[in-house]
């Protein structure tokens, strides 16, 4: 059953203008700060008005590997997001069936909103560099703006070269966030190994975490 695409602030109560909506996509296993730093850094230089974190609900690239439930990772991306208004923790995908791709969810979310609003997917440079694999490749940039995160160092030059030898017309816009040294996969990690994973991710989400024993060593 597809649920109704979140709502941005009502357009009425405001000059008739352009809108940027930021969508962040991602498994969120589990979220953690260099998610928040991404999308909050993405929304001051591109001027966002609304950030919405979609977990995937069957990631394409994962299907190989164990994933959170769908339930459990939007609900500690709700907690996450909870602080900041300008972020707003949806569904979309997980309520959706079938596998998660891209330019579905862009598709979908360009059918459902006027063309005054503009969309921005954002995204780190890696998934950039893979982007010529994704379903539907091509399309994706006649409906969104790519915005890449970077970490520091990152070969910005070899991404741009990739998707040009790709044919891909693309407009990605680079930006250099530091705190992309963390990754989910290392938080995984760390709970596993009985490491602690404070400062890392929000409080809240690791109190769900603790309370749902998540990503703890599965006894054979």
């Amino acid at each position: 059953m597809n649920s109704p695409a979140p709502v941005l602030p009502p357009l009425g109560s405001y000059p008739a203008r352009t809108y940027r909506l930021g969508i962040m996509g991602g498994t969120f296993d589990p979220i953690h700060y260099g998610h928040l730093v991404t999308a909050e850094q993405a929304r001051e230089a591109l001027d966002l008005d609304l950030v919405l974190f979609m977990p995937a609900g069957v990631p394409a690239f994962k299907q190989d590997r164990h994933v959170s439930s769908g339930e459990d990772r939007y609900a500690m991306t709700l907690l996450a997001t909870a602080a900041n208004p300008a972020f707003v923790a949806s569904r979309f995908e997980i309520d959706r069936a079938g596998v998660t791709y891209t330019v579905d969810t862009l598709r979908e979310l360009r059918a459902r909103y006027p063309e005054n609003v503009e969309l921005y997917f954002i995204t780190g440079a890696d998934a950039i560099m893979d982007i010529v694999s994704w379903h539907n490749a091509e399309q994706i940039g006649d409906l969104a703006t790519l915005i890449a995160a970077t970490r520091p160092g990152y070969d910005i030059e070899t991404a741009k070269a990739h998707i040009t030898a790709a044919g891909l017309n693309i407009d990605v816009h680079y930006i250099e966030i530091p705190a992309l040294a963390i990754s989910s996969t290392h938080l995984r990690e760390r709970i596993a190994e009985g490491k602690s994973i404070r400062y890392l991710t929000s409080e809240s989400v690791i109190g769900y975490i603790r309370k749902n024993s998540l990503y703890l060593p599965v006894e054979e």
